[in-house]
């Protein structure tokens, strides 16, 4: 069976690393579990990666409850994470707490995430009433990247440290189980692992989180238009793909394939049927 809030939240205490990835499909979803990950992220990520768009910003709370019940069927026992998309949330408490449930009840995970600091913490503390378990995730968050400067790393500057470890420390009292950091100063990221009893799950914020986080699309090298310093590519499927459906079209054109051996055979004669 997958972890449980309660024992990510005792991974930090054990000095265990905790990984997490994203996944958007039942297949991808079902060779991440069989790999043992902690955690699956259906995250927003999905719109840039699968769908198409040029940011996180158009996808739709649809959209995530489509492709995390994929994910949910291809890990039924596996800890399953829903990203709460742009506009899901910002709109007040209600409308955060009813679309987080639709991510519980509809989609079958077993919490959701959002971006944000202090201004977030009554949208927290109404989901985790409602009985949503809830990862927060500061640093860079993508949704509002044109309100920090763009993509580019955080907390810097000592003004901006000390207001991202009190969001944290805010976060926690809140009540989110866990929370992802991203692109921020390791240094920076060691006191704010220290100053705080749940999980920190780094992308881009160095080895003192209590975790990791990565887009598998980037892991594996799937992800062709550009890719994040912060990334490290266990595989380059990418050319293997091409080569691979290059390999298939020029067959097929060619009339190498299918072979014999891919083929099914009978003993009745067909032929007979143009006479009839």
């Amino acid at each position: 069976m997958g972890r449980s809030v309660t024992e990510i939240r005792a991974m930090k205490a054990e000095k265990k690393k905790i990984t997490v990835l994203t996944a958007y499909d039942a297949a991808m979803a079902r060779l991440l579990s069989d790999c043992g990950v902690d955690a699956l992220l259906v995250g927003d990520s999905l719109g840039m990666v699968v769908l198409g768009y040029d940011s996180t910003v158009p996808v739709t709370m649809d959209e995530m409850i489509h492709h995390a019940k994929a994910v949910r069927r291809g890990a039924p026992d596996t800890f399953i994470i829903g990203d709460m998309p742009y506009g899901s949330y910002q709109t007040g408490v209600r409308d955060a707490v009813l679309n987080g449930i639709r991510f519980i009840k509809d989609a079958g995970c077993d919490a959701v995430k959002l971006e944000g600091g202090v201004s977030v913490c009554p949208v927290v503390k109404g989901l985790v009433e409602a009985g949503v378990s809830v990862m927060g995730h500061i640093g860079l968050t993508p949704q509002s990247a044109g309100q920090l400067g763009g993509y580019k790393v955080q907390g810097r500057g000592l003004d901006d440290a000390r207001r991202m470890l009190y969001e944290a420390r805010a976060l926690e009292e809140a009540g989110v189980f866990s929370m992802v950091i991203e692109c921020v100063p390791d240094s920076l990221v060691k006191v704010i692992t220290e100053s705080v009893s749940v999980p920190t799950i780094g992308i881009g914020a160095g080895i003192h989180c209590d975790g990791q986080v990565l887009v598998t699309h980037d892991l594996v090298g799937m992800f062709e238009k550009f890719t994040p310093k912060f990334v490290k590519k266990y595989a380059n499927l990418s050319p293997l793909i091409k080569e691979a459906v290059t390999a298939f079209h020029d067959e097929v054109r060619a009339e190498k394939y299918p072979e014999e051996e891919h083929s099914f055979t009978s003993k009745v004669d067909y032929r007979q049927l143009l006479d009839e």
